[in-house]
């Protein structure tokens, strides 16, 4: 029987379309199919903010960032915490992607006409030693475009492929087998969906109108993680952080549902680690949702006081941006699901940044007008819009008016307003003074010592009670499900292995199905702006060694 393409290429994300592009560049024949309609190719990467990982970028040295190759090995190595046998080939893609970000990574974007924003954010502080979690420097990069800025050039080099006949693009085809011939992978079966012209992100029909067959020498999965899929998140939910919460918002449509990991598995794959997961602790219910239960994740500055359900302060370090797997394990061990930001105005109007493209108007449009407005706004548009409509916000003038709205939001009255005044009062008396026994005042100005920080992510030290401040608000935070860090295990050329080591042969994996890298490069932590990256690491690693490995 003849082969429909060289390489199969199963799922339209960025991981994808890196591998894609990497085999038209060198002349071979793909199938790429995703079950999803054209208007959704990039997948999850379109809605992104576009954050990278670089090592000792141009950026980070005009702000005085001094970084270096070895110290965010340390970082990486501290953050992820590899402890488990199956983590060999994890840490060897942990040592390549460090090598990546600090060397190639930069230049072959910018060499596609990739441009970033100048200002470096400072993700996932830590607060521990030096050798445990977190970022010791800031190397947050934000692409000038977000996501679909990111995108682009991949859509393009793919877009390409499709006019000199290289490529060839099936949407509404969902994959439901791998099958074998003499020893190798090298069919795909699956269903065609109905059309659809649903947007983006919007949930598209399921009715089945036919099935499909195709072959080819070579199968790269690329089909993304677990995130929209509940009830596989509780499944696979770690016995370490206690029970799953009641409560999850979705940071991804409900189509992202790892459905193609249990597929592969099945085909004879390796799939590893898939209780390590990273779901954000600062979500929030989209007030203008585009797919069921959409989560934005708020990505903080340092000054809002963190609460838990009760209203007592998250212990050390569990700050905004400082150690987002501590604070879930925290919120966990309370035995509820979600937790509180209490801020003022000026607190929210410099440091709530919202993730995703579609938030960042500004940044996702390239806009140099737009982002002087938004420096200049008491509060961003995008953030007022949740003030004014997000049902996780209460903005009042005075403390007692913002508890009673606190406790109306839930189903217990849990918080008392003579006890948040004094914890504030006592918070706001260690501002008055440049000496402090409060690490989190410690923090905001450590923050402020970073130029970046300075300019646009942390307010000067003040009372939250300050009236000139106001008004007070405060944010319910619900649990976003977000990343799978497990996955398909792959040797450093993106090669599924089977649970014995040998390779699958004829099958390779890139992206969240390959845990961005060997089925799990972040071990059980993220430092930021890696999720992107991996998808293009991984993913280009499996179309260079697919291309050569097919005849």
């Amino acid at each position: 029987m003849a082969y429909d393409a060289d390489v199969i290429v199963i799922g339209a994300g960025l991981a994808g379309l890196a591998a894609t592009a990497e085999l038209v560049d060198a002349g071979r024949r793909v199938v790429l199919v995703d079950q999803e309609p054209e208007q959704s190719l990039g997948g999850q990467a379109h809605w992104s903010f576009g954050g990278l990982f670089f090592v000792d970028s141009p950026e980070q040295r005009r702000l005085r960032i001094k970084d270096s190759h070895a110290l965010a090995l340390q970082d990486w190595m501290g953050t992820a915490a590899f402890d488990r046998p199956e983590d060999h080939w994890p840490r060897k893609w942990a040592e390549a992607y460090v090598d990546f970000a600090a060397g190639e990574k930069r230049s072959w974007l910018h060499g596609q006409g990739v441009r970033f924003f100048p200002v470096v954010g400072w993700a996932e502080r830590g607060g521990y030693d030096a050798q445990g979690h977190g970022n010791s420097v800031p190397r947050f990069h934000i692409t000038w475009g977000t996501g679909p800025g990111l995108l682009a050039p991949f859509v393009r080099r793919v877009r390409a492929g499709v006019a000199r006949g290289l490529v060839e693009l099936r949407f509404r085809h969902r994959v439901t087998g791998l099958g074998r011939s003499a020893g190798t992978v090298d069919t795909v079966t699956g269903e065609i969906l109905e059309p659809s012209d649903v947007e983006r992100g919007k949930a598209s029909g399921r009715e089945v109108t036919g099935t499909f067959e195709l072959r080819a020498q070579a199968v790269i999965v690329t089909s993304g993680g677990i995130g929209g899929n509940h009830d596989l998140v509780r499944a696979n939910w770690p016995e370490r952080l206690g029970a799953p919460p009641e409560k999850m918002i979705s940071g991804v449509p409900a189509h992202v549902d790892g459905k193609m990991l249990g597929i592969t598995e099945a085909a004879g794959a390796h799939l590893i680690n898939r209780d390590r997961m990273w779901h954000y602790t600062e979500g929030i219910e989209n007030w203008n949702p585009i797919w069921e239960r959409h989560g934005i994740r708020i990505l903080p500055g340092p000054s809002s006081l963190w609460l838990d359900a009760r209203g007592d302060r998250l212990p050390v370090p569990l700050f905004p941006g400082f150690d987002t797997l501590g604070t879930l394990h925290h919120i966990m061990d309370t035995g509820y699901d979600y937790t509180w930001f209490v801020l003022n105005q000026r607190v929210i109007g410099k440091e709530f940044t919202l993730s995703g493209s579609e938030q960042n108007p500004d940044l996702t449009g390239k806009s140099v007008r737009g982002v002087i407005g938004r420096a200049r706004a008491d509060v961003p548009g995008p953030v007022k819009a949740f003030m004014d409509h997000g049902v996780d916000f209460v903005v009042e003038k005075d403390l007692g008016a913002l508890v009673r709205g606190m406790n109306a939001l839930t189903e217990e009255a849990l918080i008392d307003e003579a006890a948040l005044r004094r914890t504030l009062a006592a918070r706001d008396r260690e501002i008055a003074n440049p000496f402090t026994k409060d690490l989190q005042v410690t923090a905001i100005r450590g923050a402020r010592k970073f130029l970046g920080d300075r300019l646009i992510r942390a307010v000067p030290p003040h009372r939250l009670l300050d009236p000139k401040a106001g008004p007070l608000i405060a944010v319910r935070l619900n649990i976003l499900t977000r990343k799978t860090l497990g996955g398909l295990e792959t040797d450093l050329s993106s090669r599924v292995l089977t649970e014995g080591g040998e390779p699958l042969a004829g099958v390779y994996a890139a992206g969240e199905a390959a845990g961005f890298g060997g089925g799990g490069v972040h071990g059980y932590r993220s430092l930021e702006g890696t999720f992107l990256g991996g998808c293009l690491f991984s993913g280009r690693a499996a179309g260079r060694a697919a291309a050569r490995d097919v005849s």
